[in-house]
């Protein structure tokens, strides 16, 4: 029996970055397995989807902590904080390739659509 993979999840690290080209081509091209990227330009260039925490927002939150213990806070006083906002891209042109209709209900999440 073979098994196959419904549905692949690259995690965001510097080897699967530097062969982006050989990835998408192994993921769409050859096995057409739909994936997903926490990076919005490796979506742009052939990922189906893409969902990860606004890094923005990220930056600012540690800004505040790094600025809060400077002041004198103890970095063991502040409060755990999870991210408030995410992103989520749909690459409509990979999602045609690999011939897949997505549901309508995704797009009212998504914050950008790539056609």
């Amino acid at each position: 029996m073979e098994e196959r993979a419904d549905a692949v999840f690259v995690f965001p690290d510097y080897q699967n970055r530097k062969h982006k080209d050989a990835l998408f081509d192994l993921l769409s091209t050859k096995h057409r397995v739909p994936s997903m990227f926490q990076h919005t330009e490796l979506v742009e260039e052939g990922g189906l989807l893409g969902y990860y925490t606004d890094f923005l927002e990220l930056r600012r939150l540690s800004a505040s902590y790094v600025d809060k213990i400077f002041r004198g806070g103890k970095a063991a006083d502040l409060p755990v904080e999870e991210p408030g906002r995410f992103v989520f891209i749909v690459n409509l042109r990979t999602a045609k390739m690999l011939g897949l209709t997505l549901p309508q209900g995704i797009f009212i999440f998504a914050d950008k659509i790539i056609e």
